[in-house]
C-alpha cells in the first residue's frame, strides 16, 4: 500500500505541471545566447542585456569535501570565480563547518544573521531551519519559478516540488537538488583481502561476520569500519529493518504506526551482531568516536576491509585507497540480508539539498532563481562535470576530451566540481564523467542493477510530526536514531546494559513523549495527511 500524501498541495504541482509543458528549454538563465561564445548573455530580472553581476551571499554545508575544508578562501577560487563569470553574479560564500551544520544554522537564525540563500536539508521543516518558512523568513517561489525558472521547472520531478511546498498554502519555498535513485549507499569491500581468504562474497549476516572473522586474522585492523553513531556504519540495522530514521515508520499489527525500531526481537538480534562484532574486535573499540574525516582517511589509507559509503563515491575513494595500496581492489557488493530475505541502507528521499531565498533579498530573487536555472543547463553540465575547458579539458570534433584523475588532489577536485559546488542536480552519480572509467562504469552497474533492488523504506512525515519536534530527544535525523534510543544501544553494544533491557528501553521511550509520537503518526498515516512512502 502506498500513501503519498498530498492535500493542498495540488496547487503547486498544478503550476510545475503547466510551467513545465510551457517556456523555452535554452538551459540558459532563460535569456538570450552571445554568439561569441555560445554562452547565456547577462540579463536583468526583466530578461534585458545587463552588465553589473547580481551580488547575493549564500550559505553552504562544508559536507566533508577535502578541497572545501581546506581552501584558504572560497570565494577566490578559480571554479567560484568562473561560475560568477558564467551566471553573471558575484557570490559571497559563507562555509558551515560539516559536524556543526545543524547548531550553525540555529545560531545563524537566532541572531538574524542570515545571508539571501540559506542551504537546507530534504524538506521545508526540518529541525535546522529553526522554524524558517513558518516565520515567514524565506520567499514563496511559485511566480519567481513560473517567469524565472522554466528549466528547473522541467528538470526536477514532482515528488522533489512537493516536499518544498507548504500543503496548507500551496507555496514553494525551495529550490531542491534531487536523487533520483533513492537506495544510495552501499556496502563496499576489499576484493583483494577477499582473495586471498579465499572467500566469496557474503550473502547473509552469519556469512558478513564469517569473512569478517577471515580478515581479522590476516591482520586487518578494522575488519568493519565503524563510525559514530553508526553513520555509514548501519549495515546490520538495514539487514534487521530496524534503521530507525525520519522515513522508517512503519504500520504495525496492531494498526498503529510506530519507529522501525518497536520491532523488539529485530532490534535486539541487530544490536547483538554489533556487540559481537565489538567483542571480537571486528569493529574498532573507539568506533563510537570516529568522525567522518578519521573514517575516510582508515579506508583510504587501507587499514578496513569492509564499510559502507555512497556509491558514487567509487571513484574518488577508490583512486585514494589504491595510490596508498597499489595492490587494493575494492568492488560494490549486495549488503547482507536479514531474516526477511533483504537488506541494505535507509533509501534517501528525493532531495538531497535545497536552497530558499531570503524574503530580505526580494529585488534580486529573480536573478537568483535564474542563477540556479542556469545549474540544469547543459554549459553547467560540461562546467561541473569536467572543469574550465581548455585547462581541464579540450573539445575536439565538438566533443570534450577528458583525463579522469587517480590522484589525491585530482579526485578532490573532482568531488568538489562533481558534487559541491553543483548546486541542483541529479545527485545519483555524474554520468559524464562515470563512462569514462571502470569505477565509474561500476557505479552505473551497481545503480542500475544491484542498488534499486535493495535499500529500506518506511513511512515519513513531512512537515515532521509535532511531536518529534517538542520532545528532541525521540527526534531521529535521517540516518540517526533518536538520541534516546542511540544512547542505549551503544550500551548494549559496549557491554555496559543488558540487550535484554531493549523492551524497558520502549517503555521510558513511551513515557517521554512516544506516545504523542505513535498517536499523531498513526492519526497522520490514517488521514493521509503529508505521509511519504
Amino acid at each position: 500500500m502506498k500513501k503519498i500524501l498530498a492535500r493542498g498541495m495540488i496547487t503547486a504541482l498544478a503550476i510545475t505541471t503547466i510551467a513545465g509543458c510551457s517556456g523555452n528549454n535554452s538551459g540558459g538563465n532563460g535569456g538570450s545566447t552571445n554568439p561569441a561564445t555560445n554562452k547565456p548573455a547577462a540579463t536583468n530580472s526583466g530578461g534585458e542585456a545587463k552588465s553589473d553581476p547580481t551580488k547575493f551571499s549564500i550559505s553552504l554545508r562544508t559536507l566533508n569535501v577535502s578541497y572545501v575544508e581546506k581552501n584558504p578562501d572560497i570565494n577566490k577560487d578559480k571554479y567560484v570565480l568562473e561560475l560568477e563569470k558564467m551566471t553573471n553574479s558575484d557570490l559571497d560564500i559563507r562555509l558551515i563547518p560539516h559536524n556543526e551544520y545543524q547548531d550553525k544554522m540555529i545560531q545563524m537564525f537566532a541572531t538574524n544573521d542570515i545571508p539571501d540563500v540559506v542551504q537546507g536539508g530534504g524538506g521545508i521543516s526540518g529541525p535546522e531551519l529553526a522554524g524558517a518558512v513558518e516565520n515567514g523568513v524565506f520567499l514563496p517561489l511559485n511566480d519567481l519559478l513560473e517567469e524565472h525558472g522554466q528549466d528547473l521547472l522541467k528538470f526536477i520531478p514532482k515528488e522533489a516540488w512537493a516536499r518544498m511546498t507548504d500543503s496548507k498554502t500551496g507555496n514553494i519555498y525551495g529550490i531542491p537538488e534531487v536523487l533520483s535513485n533513492p537506495s544510495r549507499r552501499a556496502t563496499w569491500v576489499r576484493t583483494d583481502l577477499l582473495k586471498k581468504a579465499n572467500k566469496e562474497v557474503p550473502k547473509t549476516v552469519e556469512e558478513t561476520l564469517d569473512v569478517l572473522r577471515t580478515f581479522k586474522e590476516l591482520g586487518v585492523e578494522h575488519p568493519y569500519a565503524g563510525r559514530q553513531n553508526f553513520k555509514y556504519a548501519d549495515t546490520f540495522f538495514g539487514a534487521y529493518d530496524v534503521l530507525g530514521y525520519l522515513n522508517s515508520f512503519k504500520l504495525f499489527p496492531d494498526g498503529q504506526v510506530k519507529p522501525s525500531f518497536f520491532d523488539s526481537e529485530n532490534m535486539k538480534n541487530a544490536i547483538g551482531v554489533y556487540k559481537t562484532m565489538h567483542q571480537e574486535g571486528l569493529i574498532s573499540k573507539e568506533f563510537a568516536t570516529i568522525e567522518s574525516t578519521d573514517f575516510k582517511a582508515l579506508v583510504t589509507s587501507g587499514k578496513a576491509g569492509m564499510w559502507s559509503m555512497n556509491a558514487n563515491e567509487l571513484p574518488i575513494w577508490g583512486a585514494q585507497l589504491k595510490q596508498n595500496v597499489p595492490d587494493a581492489e575494492v568492488a560494490l557488493i549486495p549488503s547482507p540480508i536479514g531474516p526477511d530475505g533483504k537488506g541494505g541502507y535507509g533509501h534517501y528521499n528525493p532531495v538531497t539539498r535545497s536552497f530558499f531565498i531570503n524574503v530580505a533579498a526580494k529585488d534580486k530573487a529573480a536573478d537568483i532563481v535564474k542563477f540556479f536555472n542556469w545549474m540544469v543547463s547543459e554549459q553547467a553540465e560540461l562546467f561541473f562535470s569536467f572543469g574550465i575547458e581548455n585547462e581541464d579539458y579540450k573539445v575536439e570534433n565538438g566533443q570534450p576530451v577528458f583525463e579522469v584523475p587517480t590522484d589525491t588532489a585530482g579526485t578532490d577536485k573532482m568531488r568538489y566540481l562533481n558534487y559541491w559546488l553543483w548546486l541542483v542536480q541529479d545527485t545519483t552519480y555524474n554520468k559524464r564523467v562515470s563512462e569514462l572509467s571502470e569505477s565509474g562504469k561500476q557505479i552505473i552497474d551497481a545503480f542500475d542493477n544491484m542498488l534499486s533492488k535493495e535499500g529500506r523504506r518506511g513511512l515519513e512525515f513531512e512537515p515532521r510530526l509535532d511531536a518529534l519536534v517538542q520532545y528532541p530527544d525521540l527526534n531521529p535525523k535521517s540516518d540517526e536514531m533518536p538520541p534516546l534510543i542511540l544512547e542505549h544501544v551503544l550500551k548494549m553494544v559496549y557491554g555496559r546494559e543488558p540487550i535484554e533491557n531493549y523492551d524497558k528501553v520502549l517503555d521510558e521511550y513511551l513515557s517521554k513523549g512516544g506516545k504523542e509520537v505513535i498517536e499523531q503518526a498513526t492519526a497522520r498515516y490514517n488521514e493521509a495527511e503529508n505521509v511519504f512512502e
